[in-house]
């Protein structure tokens, strides 16, 4: 069945057309159209897509430099079409990560991870002194970052800054076509519920280092309450539906029973984990992932010996509906 297409407008207002529909056989076409334009506009930039569901690698851009209006519509396209974007051979500092990651919306720290430099606010760090020390917390979990915020980010952008010798690759899954695998009927359900969300769920132990925990803690209870949003979200650029559920935060569904919760949530849950969905990113010295927040979730996988540091900024996003 062909593809079809619509013309949408993107974060900085730009507009372009974007596939919808079933994503898989639109990427075949897609990928040489992005071939066709970049050529005929004389970039140099190449979309190389990773998997028939999600992700690409994305060459022949220069990310220590402020990016030409061209190749960020391409990059901002590319998100749509691919979700996850990979940058390797890029040898950026903090500064230029920020620069970088802020030519796409407003930056906002992280509240649930440490600072990364004090002269980058912006920017946190994810850092373990080996897979065993990462095991058990919740980077190794499907998730997406910051549902219990009433506007979660809209991207992430994350740079391998330490890596061990193997291991430690990232895995992420396409939330649009978790949700179109699922019936009809169930569809239809789940389109009238909401789900809660709550950074409590995981992060009781988050503040254990500062002075006094109990008191940071309830700070962060004033500033995040229990959030609700729609368990099916709609897409602000591309307007597809996907599923917003994820298992670090998401602590009920709201409109059916609580033994109903309990056999539903669960069975959502596990749809992450079908292969079909997913890309396996292998880290190298230098490389740059960009992720839609919105439409995808991600797993560190907690496999390695030695130390492996990530420095991270997000994106501001937007209210889901």
């Amino acid at each position: 069945m062909k593809a079809a297409a619509e013309a949408v407008t993107g974060p900085a207002g730009e507009r372009w057309q974007a596939v919808v529909g079933s994503r898989s056989p639109a990427l075949l076409g897609r990928a040489g159209q992005d071939q066709k334009e970049l050529k005929e506009t004389g970039m140099t930039i190449e979309v190389r897509p990773s998997t028939g569901s999600i992700g690409a690698e994305v060459t022949g851009v220069d990310l220590r430099d402020p990016l030409a209006v061209d190749d960020r519509d391409a990059i901002e396209r590319a998100l749509c079409d691919h979700l996850v974007l990979f940058f390797r051979d890029q040898d950026l500092t903090d500064e230029q990560q920020r620069d970088f990651a802020a030519q796409f919306g407003q930056l906002e720290p992280f509240v649930l991870a440490p600072s990364a430099n004090d002269a980058v606010p912006e920017m946190h760090k994810l850092t373990f002194a080996s897979g065993a020390e990462a095991r058990g917390s919740n980077t190794d979990s499907w998730h997406t970052d910051g549902p219990f915020m009433e506007r979660p980010p809209m991207g992430t952008v994350l740079r391998a800054v330490e890596l061990p010798d193997y291991g430690g690759d990232t895995c992420w899954v396409n939330m649009y076509q978790v949700f179109e695998s699922l019936s009809r009927p169930m569809q239809d359900l789940l389109e009238r519920l909401t789900a809660e969300h709550d950074f409590m769920k995981i992060s009781y132990t988050t503040f254990d280092h500062l002075p006094d925990p109990e008191a940071e803690l309830r700070r962060m209870r004033e500033q995040f309450p229990v959030m609700r949003h729609p368990v099916v979200r709609t897409h602000p650029v591309t307007n597809r539906k996907l599923l917003y559920v994820n298992k670090n935060y998401t602590t009920r569904l709201l409109g059916v029973t609580e033994a109903e919760n309990d056999v539903l949530l669960p069975f959502l849950l596990e749809r992450v984990k079908d292969p079909a969905y997913q890309v396996r990113f292998k880290w190298s010295p230098g490389a740059i992932v960009f992720w839609d927040n919105r439409a995808t979730q991600h797993y560190a996988v907690p496999d390695y010996a030695g130390r492996r540091c990530m420095h991270r900024v997000v994106i501001q996003g937007d209210k889901p509906y």
